[in-house]
């Protein structure tokens, strides 16, 4: 027997000019009680730094880029490590209060099905790599950076999103 459940209406999402206030008072605050502002990709610095201290503590502790994180022996305990901890949380916690949370693969032809997971691992790491190479990512480099008007910040954002728009245009689906 086939039980008929209905799915129950996600909660709408924020207003974006409220949503906009709201995280400028939040990287605000943050400047203010933290004395710098958001990012994320230290944190996976620093858990590669973690994971090369099991793996290849010899190797990990001569390169200049992670070793210094691991002279101590505890690379995680860092604000960078408990913001992206509090973030994932957070996440989480309004994706399933607002019933937003579920697992689907996006796309239709081109990009969804079985390669679904792979554009986006690919996609994922090319960013990563690129938020690396710029010395910070969307929310380090660009909110942050931009907050206190950093040349470099301006210069990430326009870059990232004339990318992204370039990017969009190559990968569109045809309907």
């Amino acid at each position: 027997m086939v039980e008929n459940t209905k799915l129950s209406k996600p909660a709408p999402y924020m207003n974006p000019p409220l949503a906009g206030v709201l995280l400028g008072m939040v990287l605000l605050a943050t400047f203010v009680v933290t004395g710098h502002g958001l990012g994320a990709t230290g944190f996976t610095t620093r858990l590669t730094a973690w994971i090369g201290m099991y793996v290849a503590p010899v190797v990990t502790n001569a390169n200049d880029y992670l070793g210094g994180m691991v002279e101590e022996g505890k690379p995680l305990n860092a604000w960078i490590t408990w913001q992206v901890v509090g973030v994932s949380i957070g996440a989480l916690l309004s994706a399933f209060l607002a019933k937003r949370i579920h697992i689907q693969l996006d796309g239709k032809r081109f990009l969804g099905g079985s390669k679904r997971p792979m554009t986006a691992l690919v996609g994922g790491i090319l960013a990563g790599f690129g938020a690396r190479v710029a010395a910070g990512c969307t929310s380090g480099l660009g909110l942050s950076g931009a907050a206190v008007l950093s040349l470099a910040g301006f210069t990430f954002l326009g870059t990232f999103f004339a990318v992204g728009l370039i990017a969009s245009r190559f990968l569109k689906e045809e309907k």
